[in-house]
């Protein structure tokens, strides 16, 4: 314990300020009493801090990677380099599954002069259907084959940038793929009772990432599988040559392209389009986008854009990318320019290169006729400029596979809900298993490095500032921040009685200390009854939750969702995050006062913040006199199987079922004799 937390005195002290101070410092609360925060700290908004940290804390790593990275000179230590960042990728996806026959069925067929076009359903998993076209020249083959994953269209492969960067393959003599992503063309995951999509493709993707992140993998892992076996089918098909494989798509297809060219050493020639940028300037842009795109711990291991081109080095790869798209430019010229020292170093610069058009964010003429010559460049050995002609292109209805639009009509159709449930079924047996073979701390050590919270030296050092001081009848209400390790001042409101007992409660209400702070709510109702009650707003609530940025959004996952997938890139979970809060406010709230200082703080959470104080009690049980959970979530196995669920995005924690479930962590506190 630090010296200032030996001297309660000298904290109090810190808390009572003069009256003719506190005018001034009550200017920041003209529209919210309770405010804490001024505007402005150190040129960031309040609401902006917790968004702030992440990207400080992504720059870190990506910073001290790179020049690691740049130290690399020799074949056996890029070769190593690339393993080591290829197999760290692999691991967390959470591993792929075996290989399973894909049953594949062409469904339908369609005829033009120099091409034909065959309707395909094939199965990634067992009864998990993947919809697709494939577009084969007329004459003699074997020829490259090309696999395009698609890009955030509604209509998936039906639509018109992928059906016409398919079309210029296959009149360039080469084959092409192209298939349906979950949550896109005939492929949502989500139905509505008249068998059509219920939620946007991006929105659907994080839904689906919910439950997936709980058990140990995310969205992206299961877009990488279909990516790969589709891979499997292509190379399998008697007019392509499994040798000559590219793959090029634009946006969440140019994403899936960068995935599958790290991790699949099938594809000879790649081309992203209107994705690779460095995650400095998206963090900085753009931030964080939907749950395929992101995976755990990725920036806290120090991969980067750059690390999807290099760990497939040298190989061929083009960056196709837009002058005014919105994954920021001058981020995928730094990455090119990685990516050249790289080539240039293994003796290949000619295999990386970078098409620039100036046009917005999207799959356009330029970028697919850049693509297709690159892959007629390293496929045909043809070095020469592809132009796109006029053509025609297919009609949604030509272009459909399943009898009803959607695969999920299908008989015996399973969805990534079902795989997750499975998965999670699987995951309590080993779980009781794991528990059994642990102590009692080796088990709470296994929790917190799984939710990616700092080492326990919660008291080592920490900040109380004053903002101002006023009086409610008889109750005094201070309002304070606190600062700690984790760097964020929390706002923080107390209420202290003329006569107050000797016991503390610290308040933590998933709505904000505004609501708990309302003229009927609880905080009021302990303080009248004698007791010091502490009210702070924890990460991504209150004063610190952040703005929305996308309109919709918030309804589903909170605003603070892109916030979540910031933490998640740099191995932290805002469970992890805010149960540090809690521990630091208690701390704060012990010191506050001589009369409770001796004392266990008693605490209440309150819906979402609820599992952060649980966190707490678990890992500081002394801490504490008694526990309160209100309006909490009951288990996180118990969202597996939900379709839609609402704002539980930000207490998912990646893997959290390979170790715990809520249920075990309060029967843990309750033997405890903590909770009420």
């Amino acid at each position: 314990m630090c010296s200032k937390l030996c001297n309660p005195a000298r904290f109090f002290s810190r808390f009572c300020i003069v009256v003719t101070a506190s005018v001034a410092l009550l200017a920041y609360a003209q529209d919210d009493p309770y405010k804490v925060l001024p505007d402005d700290l150190d040129g960031v908004a309040p609401n902006r801090l917790v968004q702030t940290y992440l990207n400080a804390a992504a720059d870190e790593a990506l910073k001290k990677n790179a020049a690691d990275r740049d130290t690399l000179a020799e074949p056996e230590a890029l070769a190593e380099y690339q393993k080591r960042q290829r197999d760290f990728f692999e691991q967390q996806l959470g591993g792929f599954p075996d290989r399973t026959p894909l049953n594949s069925n062409v469904v339908g067929t369609l005829d033009r002069e120099t091409f034909t076009v065959e309707k395909v359903i094939i199965e990634s998993r067992p009864n998990f259907f993947v919809t697709a076209v494939l577009y084969i020249p007329k004459g003699d083959g074997p020829f490259p084959g090309v696999l395009i994953p698609c890009g955030h269209s509604a209509t998936g492969k039906a639509g018109e940038s992928y059906q016409r960067v398919a079309i210029l393959l296959a009149l360039n003599g080469m084959a092409a793929l192209c298939y349906d992503p979950i949550g896109q063309g005939e492929r949502a995951q989500i139905l509505k009772d008249d068998g059509t999509q219920l939620l946007s493709s991006t929105i659907e993707h994080t839904m689906v990432g919910v439950g997936s992140i709980l058990v140990g993998t995310n969205t992206a892992a299961y877009r990488v599988w279909d990516g790969m076996r589709a891979i499997d089918y292509l190379a399998s098909r008697p007019e392509v040559d499994a040798s000559r494989i590219g793959c090029t798509g634009n946006s969440g297809g140019g994403t899936l392209t960068s995935y599958l060219m790290a991790l699949d050493d099938r594809i000879v020639c790649a081309a992203p389009s209107c994705y690779i940028t460095s995650y400095e300037r998206l963090l900085d842009t753009q931030g964080p986008q939907d749950a395929e795109q992101n995976w755990h711990g990725q920036l806290a291991h120090g991969f980067d854009h750059a690390e999807y081109i290099l760990t497939r080095a040298p190989k061929p790869t083009l960056i196709c990318a837009a002058t005014r798209d919105f994954f920021d430019i001058s981020g995928t010229w730094d990455t090119f320019r990685t990516a050249k020292r790289w080539y240039t170093r293994l003796g290949y610069p000619e295999r990386v290169a970078i098409a620039e058009v100036d046009e917005q964010h999207g799959f356009s003429v330029g970028l697919r006729e850049a693509a297709v010559s690159w892959m007629a460049r390293w496929l045909l050995e043809r070095d020469a400029p592809v132009r796109e002609p006029a053509f025609e292109i297919f009609t949604d209805a030509e272009m459909q596979c399943t009898p009803d639009g959607q695969v999920l009509l299908l008989d015996g159709a399973r969805s990534v809900h079902d795989f997750n449930v499975d998965r999670g079924k699987a995951l309590a047996t080993t779980r009781t298993e794991l528990q059994k073979n642990l102590t009692e701390n080796e088990w709470l050590q296994a929790i917190r490095e799984t939710i990616g919270m700092r080492a326990p030296d919660i008291a080592a050092s920490y900040d109380i500032k004053p903002y101002g001081e006023s009086t409610q009848g008889e109750i005094k209400v201070q309002r304070l921040a606190i600062t700690s390790a984790g760097g964020i001042p929390l706002p923080a409101v107390v209420l202290t009685p003329k006569n107050p007992s000797d016991q503390s409660y610290l308040y933590v209400h998933g709505d904000g200390k505004a609501v708990a702070l309302q003229p009927d709510g609880g905080a009021w109702a302990l303080a009248k009854a004698g007791q010091v009650v502490m009210v702070i707003d924890v990460r991504g609530v209150g004063e610190l939750e952040s703005p929305e940025n996308y309109k919709g959004w918030a309804q589903y996952f909170g605003q603070d969702w892109q916030d979540y997938f910031a933490a998640y890139l740099v191995g932290k979970s805002f469970v992890g995050m805010r149960t540090e809060d809690v521990l630091d406010a208690a701390w704060a709230l012990k010191a506050h006062s001589a009369v409770v200082e001796k004392n266990p703080v008693h605490v209440i959470g309150v819906g979402e913040a609820a599992p952060a104080v649980l966190h707490a009690a678990a890992f500081e049980p002394n801490m504490f006199a008694s526990v309160t959970l209100e309006d909490d979530l009951d288990s996180w196995n118990g969202l597996l199987g939900e379709k839609v669920t609402h704002n539980q995005l930000i207490n998912a924690v990646h893997g959290a079922l390979l170790v715990y479930d809520l249920p075990e962590l309060r029967e843990f506190v309750a033997k405890k004799g903590l909770l009420r």
